[in-house]
C-alpha cells in the first residue's frame, strides 16, 4: 500500500533564505495548500495522514477539523516547525487530540530530524515516521538505518520510502526535480520489494514558489511548484492506482503490523 504524509506546518522556509514571510502568509500559504490537497485526494478517493505542528493547529482549528471530517488521520509534527524540545512530544499530541477529538498516535520530527525515542515512547506514540533513510548533503546520513520498518523499543519506526539497492530518496524534492518515468520506476521498485511506500510532502508545495524576490527558495526547492505540483500528484496517484497499489493512512498500516507482530520489549 502507499502512505501518504503531508506535514502541515507554518510556512517559514523562506526565513531560512533570509526572506521576511508574516506569520499570518504563512499560515495562509499552508491552509491553501491543505485545501488543494484535500480536494485532490477527495476525487481520488484517497485516505492519507496529516502531521501537524500544533501551533499550525491552534491557529486554524477549522483545517484540522477538516481533515479528520474528510476521513484522513492527524499526527504530530511537533509543536512548532522550527523550535523543539522533548516536552513538546506530549503537549503537540493533546493539543492535536482535543482540536480533533481524534486519538493522535503517530509523530513526524520537522526536517527528518534525529528525536529521543525513548522520550517518543513515553509521550504516547505507537509510531513515529521521522527517518529518511539515505543520505542528504548537510542534513543527515541514515545509511546506517533500516529502509522500511522496524521497532525501536515500542515504537514501531516507519522510515521515509527509498529505492532498493543505492537509496534514492522517494520524498517531496525527488517529485519537484524527477522525470516522473523515473519516479514511477522507482516508486514501483520499492513497492515490489517492501510491500508498501511512504511519501512525504507540504502543502506549501501547491503555491508557486518561483518567485525568488518573494520567497528566495533555490531553484530545486521551487521547480515544478504550485498548479504544476497539483498536476504531478494527481498524475502520480492515478498511476498508482492503475497498476492496483492500494493507498492507506500510516496509523491503519502501523496498527496491521502491531496485530500481526506485537511488541513488549523492555529497554
Amino acid at each position: 500500500m502507499i502512505l501518504l504524509g503531508f506535514d502541515v506546518e507554518e510556512f517559514d522556509m523562506p526565513l531560512e533564505y533570509g526572506r521576511s514571510i508574516s506569520f499570518e502568509e504563512q499560515l495562509s500559504i499552508s491552509t491553501s495548500g491543505t485545501s488543494t490537497i484535500l480536494e485532490i485526494l477527495r476525487a481520488a478517493g484517497v485516505k492519507a495522514t496529516f502531521y501537524c505542528t500544533a501551533n499550525y493547529a491552534a491557529h486554524q482549528p477549522e483545517s484540522i477539523r477538516q481533515i479528520v471530517q474528510e476521513g484522513h488521520e492527524i499526527a504530530s509534527h511537533g509543536y512548532y516547525h522550527s523550535h523543539f524540545e522533548p516536552e513538546h512530544l506530549k503537549s503537540s499530541k493533546l493539543v492535536l487530540t482535543d482540536i480533533s477529538n481524534t486519538p493522535v498516535t503517530g509523530f513526524r520530527m520537522p526536517g527528518m530530524m534525529p528525536v529521543d525515542e525513548l522520550e517518543v515512547e513515553k509521550a504516547g506514540y505507537v509510531y513515529n515516521s521521522s527517518i529518511n533513510p539515505t543520505w542528504l548533503p548537510g542534513r543527515y546520513n541514515n545509511f546506517d538505518k533500516s529502509r522500511t520498518w522496524f521497532y525501536d523499543g515500542n515504537v514501531l519506526q516507519i522510515p521515509a520510502s527509498v529505492s532498493p539497492f543505492v537509496r534514492v530518496p522517494l520524498f517531496w524534492l525527488s517529485f519537484h526535480n524527477f522525470p516522473l518515468l523515473f519516479i514511477k520506476w522507482m516508486s514501483s521498485a520499492a513497492y515490489k520489494k517492501d510491500g508498501y511506500l511512504n511519501l512525504y510532502f507540504h502543502p506549501w508545495e501547491f503555491t508557486d514558489l518561483r518567485d525568488k524576490e518573494k520567497f528566495g527558495l533555490p531553484a530545486y526547492v521551487a521547480r515544478n511548484s504550485g498548479a504544476l505540483f497539483v498536476n504531478r500528484l494527481k498524475y502520480f496517484i492515478s498511476w498508482a492506482q492503475s497498476k492496483g497499489y492500494d493507498f492507506a493512512k500510516t496509523g491503519d498500516f502501523a496498527n496491521s503490523i502491531n496485530k500481526r507482530q506485537p511488541v513488549h520489549r523492555d529497554r
